[in-house]
């Protein structure tokens, strides 16, 4: 009896064909949200062996493309990859470590959609990144006490 996980399922949902590299580049942004490229291809090779760095590339490519996960690079950061997608939500991103938080919509469901002015556009994203200090990171630069 097989059973199918359910990054076979989103890939078949998207029409992609199922491949051993799909799957795991998948299962690893599930596991590892806001992980660079890096991480992913160290996460597909310890459970692959050996795969390219490109074929990764290729990859999350692909499943960026077919709205399987979502690519977001905060300003002096590498391109990250996460699979919350299709909701909106926004980011915090710590000034000292550069550790990154998911953060829902400020207003509501989608209300931040709502430009003041659109020039036209049909907006389908907004993107809201909020910098600061994450707590680990304040508590080690913290006087002591």
């Amino acid at each position: 009896m097989s059973t199918t996980s359910g990054s076979e399922q989103l890939l078949r949902s998207a029409q992609l064909r199922v491949t051993r590299p799909r799957v795991a580049v998948l299962d690893a942004v599930h596991d590892h949200p806001h992980a660079d490229t890096e991480q992913i291809i160290s996460s597909v090779r310890a459970r692959l062996g050996d795969v390219s760095h490109q074929a990764v590339y290729d990859v999350l490519k692909a499943l960026t493309l077919n709205g399987l996960v979502r690519r977001i690079q905060p300003s002096s950061s590498v391109a990250r990859y996460e699979a919350r997608v299709g909701d909106n939500h926004h980011h915090v991103v710590c000034r000292g470590c550069g550790s990154i938080a998911d953060v829902d919509c400020a207003v509501g469901e989608t209300p931040c959609l709502t430009a003041t002015d659109d020039h036209g556009f049909t907006i389908d994203e907004a993107e809201v990144i909020y910098w600061g200090t994450c707590p680990g990171c304040a508590a080690s630069s913290a006087p002591d006490s």
